[in-house]
């Protein structure tokens, strides 16, 4: 089936708004301003949130932290129904989790922009699902665009829970779990539609088992990177500052660090092999994201955490998972290359 040009371009535009929602999140964490809006979909109960306390009544803080107690409670209880009864009882006694932040105008916009992107995202999605199911209805594109409309929906949920949680380590790795879930879906339909992903380039069984198990690697590099920021949040908690994170890390950290040297080794392997083949430029791109990644996690490292190339850091991994992904809807064993 033929598809039109504005739908494929509609479906990388999405693709490129899931990838900003993704940035501006990062971005949200490291400067503090996940609490910058208190309330969702709305902030401050206000579709555009104040620039100033001054218009916000004097007990605001009282209002939305009973706000919070009460969404706080039903998602408790909602894990206690499906057996998670000592996360529940974490949350519910976690007192600091009611306390309210006080109004930051600059917070509060850094989270607005991060839900406005998720809005264009939420929108393309949406209008993606829709387009299939007036024009194309081929059964692969009804089922993938409704899957990741659903998925998009309960992330837009999740992330309301992790609001009234005030940020709960576990509920952050979730939340970037289902965005990647998200970006592989997109990735998939993309696949369908482009004609330029639809050309599938040949190689051998060993060098298809090696991009793969290189994609497993990197996936469960980022889910390691997940837990190493809930590390930074506790010991931010904890009241150890930005200095003092590099050397208090544990071991998820010194396995995440190590672990992307033997990454590097295994992309370099894949890039020599495939360096004189121009069809395998996606290779060669995937050994130049993931050197650009090695670098902001050694800046990382070595200079204290700088908050900007820690989304650098995640941005740069996110584009070597979607490369990594595409290479292997593309890649195929038939024959031997």
């Amino acid at each position: 089936m033929k598809y039109g040009k504005w739908f494929v371009r509609v479906n990388w535009i999405t693709l490129v708004f899931i990838f900003l929602v993704v940035i501006a999140g990062s971005f949200v964490r490291i400067t503090g301003s996940g609490m910058g809006c208190p309330d969702w979909p709305k902030c401050f109960g206000q579709w555009v949130p104040p620039t100033d306390s001054a218009t916000l009544p004097d007990n605001y803080k009282d209002i939305y932290s009973e706000k919070r107690a009460k969404k706080v409670e039903k998602f408790s209880n909602m894990l206690s129904a499906i057996g998670l009864e000592e996360s529940a009882n974490k949350i519910r006694n976690d007192k600091s989790i009611l306390i309210e932040q006080d109004f930051n105008a600059r917070k509060t916009w850094t989270e607005y922009v991060n839900r406005l992107f998720g809005f264009m995202a939420g929108n393309g999605v949406l209008l993606v699902f829709l387009w299939i199911v007036a024009k194309y209805r081929q059964k692969k594109l009804v089922v993938v665009s409704t899957v990741n409309l659903l998925l998009l929906v309960f992330q837009a949920w999740f992330g309301s829970i992790v609001v009234a949680t005030n940020l709960v380590p576990w509920t952050i790795t979730v939340h970037m779990f289902l965005a990647l879930v998200i970006i592989g879906l997109q990735l998939y339909i993309i696949r369908i539609v482009s004609t330029t992903q639809q050309k599938n380039i040949k190689v051998s069984k060993p060098f298809y088992a090696l991009v793969f198990f290189i994609f497993v690697v990197v996936f469960a590099q980022m889910f390691l990177g997940t837990q190493v920021r809930e590390e930074i949040d506790h010991l931010t908690k904890m009241g150890i500052g930005r200095e003092g994170w590099a050397e208090n890390l544990g071991t998820i950290f010194f396995i995440h660090r190590s672990s992307s040297w033997i990454i590097l080794g295994l992309i370099t392997v894949m890039f020599w092999i495939s360096r004189k083949r121009k069809d395998l430029r996606i290779i060669h791109w995937a050994f130049v994201m993931l050197a650009i990644e090695l670098l902001s996690g050694v800046i990382l490292n070595h200079f204290n955490v700088p908050g900007l190339v820690q989304t650098a850091h995640l941005l740069f991994a996110c584009i070597l998972f979607g490369i990594l992904m595409m290479a292997t809807f593309r890649l195929k064993t038939n024959e031997i290359a």
